[in-house]
């Protein structure tokens, strides 16, 4: 008896050809130039195929980001954010890891193409910040809550406005490519935020973090 075809596979294996077609193309021709049409081509599938799933090219580079920067992070070898207890070394190796991502060309293109996308599409925005950006800041806060919980910070530091010190200095240098970004400068980011945010160090050389 012949056994029947496992839909669910199939369409894992379609949404996959989509998701990777999407990012290919729009480091080949631009968010501009990319169409549904295109992307169905290049995944070998009908565009019906794609509007059932997604509504729009920008909703597909939604997804296929979402899937690509869950790789980026498995590739750190990483279950979470780093804890050694050492609240410097952890969030210099996360930061070193985001310039590496920001950094390669599968991420950079469909990431530039979303920002600019959401600039003027503000559902996609929404969803932009749901699912990709508010679980990445809701991460750097865990580990800021720990370091807080351990003595290393100020009991009343915005965990989230420490948190928006450190990402938000190096989102700006990509986006706007005002300067090289280098390990060394979300180092140097980190040093600055850790110690010139609150005052003095610790006796453990963590800067104590007050934010008022």
């Amino acid at each position: 008896m012949t056994k029947a075809p496992d839909s669910s596979r199939r369409s894992e294996h379609s949404r996959r050809a989509i998701l990777d077609s999407a990012l290919a193309l729009v480091g080949e021709v631009g968010y501009n130039k990319l169409t549904i049409e295109a992307i169905a081509a290049r995944a070998g599938v009908g565009k019906q195929t794609i509007y059932r799933w997604w509504p729009s090219k920008a909703a597909v580079l939604l997804d296929a980001s979402l899937a690509l920067s869950g790789e980026a992070w498995t590739d750190t070898g990483w279950s979470g954010f780093p804890d050694t207890g050492d609240l410097a070394a952890d969030l210099k190796a996360v930061l070193r890891a985001t310039v590496d991502e920001f950094s390669d060309p599968r991420y950079e293109a469909p990431a530039r193409a979303l920002t600019a996308a959401g600039a003027t599409d503000p559902d996609l925005s929404a969803r932009f910040t749901e699912q990709l950006l508010e679980p990445q800041l809701a991460l750097y806060e865990a580990r800021l809550r720990a370091a807080r919980d351990a003595g290393q910070l100020a009991a009343d530091a915005d965990l989230r406005l420490v948190t928006e010190m450190l990402v938000g200095p190096l989102t700006y240098r990509w986006l706007l490519r005002t300067a090289p970004l280098t390990h060394a400068f979300t180092d140097a980011l980190v040093d600055s935020v850790l110690a010139g945010v609150g005052g003095a160090g610790g006796a453990d050389g963590v800067a104590k973090v007050t934010v008022r």
